[in-house]
């Protein structure tokens, strides 16, 4: 005797299926919805409400509304400082890092002997703890550190002690971070250059394209979305910068390198005014979205994609 299974009793069958590869879906994900609620939105929902809050590491929590945010641009002294010194070396770095990874990316695209082993070259510091990276920098650039000895020895010309100077202190942050970053965007160039179909270039060298106009009119638009990548990208860390300023220079000399991060840290580890420190997070926040928001706008100016 066979049993013939009916449309309602497959469709219950089926859904009853469906219902348990979901609960084994849930039990999968669930460890990493766990960590990220707990690691990610909890911090995050906390951190706005603190802003609104007078809220010492230790002792009475008390709320204080917009205070927070008027007092960081009315009477605390070192945002406004901060906030410049943030825009500085965006201004400084990002250019310069996008321009110099790009023009290496280029430069290795040529069929040069050995330009694998270059590539790997300069994608060291990238890859090499930071921390290190900055501590090497100090010793360098100190007085009596390397440069200054060499100058000395060959020239006879004693260096300016560059971290110590505010006319060279924020230049020798920015040198150090273009340096430490210059391989990762190089390798996205490299990739995106790779990429370009070999029947186009070769059409635009037989219309008589070459060299620079090459490279201006076909290279460059292009590769033009792994360009806007990066510049989105480097955008974003360079105002979040907080590692290289710390170690090298302290912020200093006074404040003249110390930026909006490590402002935020100041506030909230170094002086316990966690809600002040919640407060110009939140600014910052706000700054990389109105900036991350324009550069999406203004893309379509400039970035070519392929349709």
């Amino acid at each position: 005797m066979t049993t013939t299974l009916t449309p309602t009793t497959g469709g219950k069958r089926r859904g009853a299926m469906a219902r348990a590869e979901s609960r084994q879906a849930f039990g999968f994900v669930s460890p990493a919805l766990a960590g990220l609620a707990l690691f990610t939105i909890v911090p995050v929902v906390l951190s706005v409400v603190m802003s609104f809050f007078d809220w010492p590491t230790y002792g009475d929590k008390k709320f204080i509304g917009l205070d927070n945010y008027i007092k960081l641009f009315t009477s605390s002294p070192d945002f406004l400082p901060a906030l410049r010194n943030s825009a500085v070396f965006t201004l400084l770095y990002v250019p310069i890092s996008v321009a110099l990874s790009l023009g290496l990316a280029l430069l290795l695209h040529a069929r040069i002997k050995g330009r694998g082993a270059l590539r790997i070259l300069f994608f060291i510091p990238v890859v090499t703890p930071m921390v290190a990276n900055v501590l090497v920098w100090k010793m360098l650039l100190q007085p009596q550190g390397l440069f200054n000895g060499l100058s000395v020895s060959w020239f006879g010309v004693e260096l300016p002690n560059f971290l110590a100077d505010p006319n060279w202190a924020m230049i020798m942050v920015v040198v150090m971070s273009v340096w430490q970053g210059l391989g990762y965007n190089m390798l996205i160039f490299s990739a995106a250059l790779e990429q370009l179909p070999d029947s186009v270039m070769e059409a635009a060298r037989m219309d008589g394209s070459g060299g620079l106009r090459m490279i201006w009119n076909i290279t460059l638009p292009m590769i033009s979305p792994s360009i806007f990548f990066a510049t989105v990208m480097t955008m974003i860390t360079s105002l979040q910068v907080f590692v290289q300023p710390q170690l090298l220079t302290g912020g200093g000399p006074g404040n003249s390198t110390q930026p909006l991060v490590q402002f935020i840290y100041n506030q909230g580890f170094k002086f316990q005014d966690m809600g002040l420190a919640a407060a110009a997070a939140w600014i910052l926040f706000a700054i990389i979205i109105v900036i991350t928001g324009l550069q999406f706008g203004a893309q379509k100016k400039w970035v070519h994609y392929e349709h």
